[in-house]
């Protein structure tokens, strides 16, 4: 047995290791805007199937600027940690981190799916369906099979998706990112960015990975976005500035509201490989004033709910819209009422089982590895 001298000092090595740094509270914040963009593009393009005519068409570039983010936020957070914690320690923050909200996105979506008052759909699939259907999700195994929603990877809750290419990039630098230097890094870089660019080339656009034709396009999203980020934190590409909260999300919504082009997957093209890894760097470079602090904090944390929550209400409004087709004003209320309504439910779902599972998981752990 250990004596008390010897069981604190590892108590408190282990601490040190499992505590998360200081956050980058801009970039919380510019997350949480990407966030509410997010969930206006998924109202948005339920009704407005033309992309070239939504004025939120582009909000789907939010996932690559999230990829980013993470790539940045994972590097700042475990390059010096990864080799002392050790790669099952660090899945395991990642799993507590990340995997509580996939489960509850699985079962709103699940509630949703089969009590939905709009639609018929559960009644074409067998009991047996459905439970392999929410078992995939839970798993976060992808398994498009829901005909009615466009073959998603995940039917009843679409955003996990990108989550599961979030942990693919999370393996992946838990076993070999974190150790490779940075111009190895650089040279995986360039070449995510030619399969980026074929990826947009064939495809007409960078909008794929979410279902199950182009489910691979999610890899080069994903590949190059979290490169990248890593990247600019390695580099220590952080640009000081004092363009503030406000500036930067102007700059953030300009990449994910800007029209349609001519040769419009070229320019997501140049908004994903360049505009988003310099928006990191001036975020990284700036700080928040007094008043927009606490926004950013509020925002950066309730962002992971939000995105992970909300889509089990998308596919209702889908369902709604179909039905009823209501005029413009209606739409344009019901995504005003909406979104509010949504942030306030995340904000529960973070503070009555995110939050307190987490710290009641983190807790188990340190207390395990003090024992």
């Amino acid at each position: 047995m250990y004596d008390n001298n010897v069981k604190q000092a590892i108590q408190t090595n282990t601490t040190d290791l499992l505590k998360t740094r200081p956050h980058f509270e801009l970039l919380d914040g510019l997350r949480g805007v990407a966030a509410v963009v997010v969930v206006i593009f998924h109202f948005m393009e339920m009704a407005i199937t033309d992309y070239s005519k939504n004025f939120a068409g582009h909000g789907f570039l939010a996932v690559d600027f999230f990829f980013c983010l993470s790539g940045f936020v994972i590097a700042y957070a475990y390059d010096g940690r990864v080799g002392k914690l050790g790669v099952v320690e660090f899945f395991k923050s990642r799993i507590i981190r990340l995997h509580l909200l996939v489960i509850l996105g699985s079962i709103l979506g699940l509630l949703s799916f089969l009590f939905d008052p709009f639609t018929t759909s559960p009644l074409a699939y067998s009991t047996g369906q459905i439970i392999l259907i929410f078992l995939t999700s839970l798993l976060l195994i992808p398994y498009p099979v829901i005909t009615e929603r466009s073959f998603n990877l995940f039917g009843i809750n679409a955003p996990a998706w990108s989550l599961f290419w979030e942990y693919v990039a999370n393996i992946l630098y838990g076993w070999i990112l974190w150790k490779l230097n940075r111009r190895i890094l650089l040279v995986l870089a360039l070449a995510a960015a030619a399969w980026l660019f074929y990826v947009g080339y064939i495809a007409g656009n960078l909008m794929g990975g979410w279902g199950k034709d182009g489910w691979w396009h999610g890899g080069a999203r994903v590949s190059f976005s979290f490169l990248a980020g890593m990247l600019v934190y390695r580099y220590q590409f952080i640009i000081r500035n004092r363009l503030g909260f406000l500036g930067l999300t102007i700059l953030l919504l300009i990449g994910l509201l800007m029209p349609w082009f001519k040769q419009n997957w070229l320019v997501e093209l140049a908004v994903v490989i360049i505009y988003f890894p310099l928006l990191v760097a001036l975020g990284a470079g700036a700080q928040p004033g007094p008043r927009a602090r606490a926004i950013c904090i509020f925002s950066g944390r309730i962002s992971y709910p939000l995105y992970m929550t909300h889509y089990a209400v998308i596919w209702m409004f889908l369902n709604y819209y179909t039905r009823y087709k209501p005029d413009n004003g209606t739409l344009a209320l019901i995504i005003i009422c909406a979104v509010p309504l949504l942030i306030g439910f995340a904000y529960l779902a973070m503070v009555l089982y995110d939050n307190p599972v987490r710290r009641y998981l983190t807790n188990r752990r340190k207390l395990n590895k003090a024992g």
